[in-house]
């Protein structure tokens, strides 16, 4: 499946369905959940931690390295809808919500 033909309700029902499945929902609070995003979000910047910012962009022409980056930014995908399934998040809506509050704050000029 691409990004074009599935939605993000789609994946919130998957990622519930597996989660359901292990019964991991009891540990899958609030707390845990942003901790495991921000610890998701670390193990990605690994990938890049000794690198120079232009050799960054290299990394993901990298089929090997690319494949990790890969995992650890559907990892932190993963606990982001997870933790928008714990607290009855629209990811749209606040996504939506956000870039106005955006365009407010960074007008374009």
């Amino acid at each position: 499946m691409s990004d074009s033909k599935i939605t993000i309700g789609e994946l919130k029902r998957m990622i519930k369905n597996f989660i359901n499945k292990r019964n991991w929902s009891q540990f899958h609070d609030s707390k845990s959940l942003s901790m495991s995003i921000a610890i998701e979000v670390a193990e990605l910047m690994e990938n890049f931690q000794w690198v120079s910012t232009l050799d960054s962009d290299k990394i993901m022409k990298d089929n090997e390295l690319k494949i990790n980056v890969v995992d650890e930014i559907a990892d932190v995908l993963i606990y982001s809808l997870a933790f928008c399934i714990k607290n009855d998040i629209d990811v749209s809506q606040s996504i939506i919500q956000k870039l106005k509050k955006n365009e407010v704050k960074y007008p374009i000029s």
